[in-house]
């Protein structure tokens, strides 16, 4: 299947699922297994296509004296963008002041879905971090799909090839026949694509109605606009300034970005999107390394959108924070934000703990729930391309990006 009719059926099964969850939500309500199916599909890729790419671009490529290198270049660069993320999120809320003026009867609101969420505890510690890369198994890793742990597990296994030297060999060709079966894997599973976004994007419309929309269009559309700027401001300066043309990665990445948005799902996207990013002319061990690490310490989307609905909840219930209130809120988003991934609703569950933190009622988040679906498939789309992003950043800081490839996958991506 050409690349072109893969993203026309995508987006055939978006727009088919956007009017069978209005027209039949009854019968729409029931085609979560259709999603699910899929999305397991993907997460079967994930484990052993990350620990095959990773070794072979270490082992493989010879580039260990650099490992250190390229690891310190992307955990600052994903330090200063979420950074970012979090100033632009805490100024579009300043600015327009999305929890002012809503019209909603508070006393209404269910709150024992948010009461669970109080009870969930996460550890933000940096001993708890640093201990949490570790895998006590390799299996028991590749089960939970547990990204970090995965690539630490990688990088220690790529180090002891390349110590035993020729006698590994035979193991390092395997996990190169490794990674071009699971490549092939994922074009295969792709061809589900289409239907699991029918099925993810008819529940998501047939749970919560097609008039949620209309009710809360304000703050949906500040939340889409803010993440659309800071795209737009952040991510395509930051390729303006290594030299990459934004419009040619973004054009590369629609069929990803249309997975990610369909489904709100990070998984369901990352194969294709590592695939691409590597045939886009980012070498193999960097693909590798960023992008799974990328979604443990570089979910732009997420913190900025932590940011933002901060402080709509305190402006929901007419508290006027001050600036530095503003930055300590910020500082907390920059440690909470991290190392979270696999928490079910795990933005939402760091908000309540932020807002607790300061005192701030957590009605809002009662609120955010019932259009968290909404919201999530515009803020996964961002950690998407931020990660996508970081590759390139990661690549061209070590000088190692590779423009012939990016012109003739660009060239092949036109027929």
């Amino acid at each position: 299947m050409k690349n072109s009719k893969l993203t026309m059926f995508i987006f055939a099964g978006l727009l088919l699922g956007i009017l069978f969850g209005w027209l039949c939500p009854a019968v729409a309500v029931k085609m979560q297994p259709l999603a699910e199916m899929f999305l397991r599909m993907v997460k079967m890729i994930i484990s052993p296509l990350i620990f095959a790419t990773l070794v072979v671009g270490i082992a493989g490529h010879g580039d260990i004296k650099n490992l250190g290198k390229i690891g310190l270049k992307t955990i600052i660069y994903f330090e200063i963008v979420t950074t970012l993320a979090l100033i632009m999120g805490l100024l579009l809320a300043n600015i327009f002041k999305p929890g002012v003026g809503f019209n909603i009867d508070l006393s209404t609101v269910s709150m024992s879905a948010v009461q669970k969420m109080q009870t969930i505890h996460i550890d933000h510690s940096l001993t708890h971090l640093l201990t949490d890369t570790i895998p006590t198994s390799l299996f028991q890793a590749l089960a939970e799909g547990n990204l970090l742990q995965i690539v630490v597990f990688a990088i220690f296994f790529a180090l002891a090839i390349c110590g035993i030297g020729q006698k590994a060999k035979p193991v390092l060709s395997f996990l190169q026949s490794v990674c071009d079966i699971m490549f092939k894997f994922t074009e295969y599973v792709m061809y589900f694509a289409p239907i699991g976004v029918f099925g993810a994007i008819s529940v998501t419309v047939a749970q919560n109605g097609i008039w949620i929309l209309a009710s809360y269009a304000k703050f949906i559309g500040i939340v889409y606009l803010s993440l659309t700027l800071f795209v737009l401001t952040v991510l395509a300066v930051v390729c303006k300034i290594i030299k990459i043309p934004f419009s040619a990665l973004i054009k590369a990445l629609k069929e990803p970005a249309l997975l990610a948005f369909s489904t709100a799902s990070s998984e369901a996207a990352l194969p294709h999107a590592m695939d691409i990013m590597e045939k886009f002319g980012v070498p193999k061990n960097i693909v590798s390394f960023v992008m799974p690490t990328g979604y443990t310490f570089n979910l732009d989307g997420s913190t900025m959108y932590l940011a933002l609905t901060s402080l709509f909840c305190a402006q929901l219930v007419g508290i006027e924070l001050s600036l530095h209130q503003q930055i300590a809120i910020m500082l907390t988003l920059m440690l909470t934000s991290k190392g979270i991934a696999g928490v079910p609703r795990v933005a939402l569950v760091v908000l309540v703990g932020t807002l607790s933190s300061f005192n701030i009622p957590v009605v809002g988040v009662a609120i955010l729930l019932g259009i968290d679906q909404i919201l999530d498939m515009a803020r996964t789309t961002v950690n998407l391309i931020g990660n996508c992003v970081a590759t390139t950043v990661v690549a061209r800081w070590e000088n190692n990006f590779d423009y012939k490839k990016m012109a003739e996958f660009a060239l092949e991506n036109e027929k």
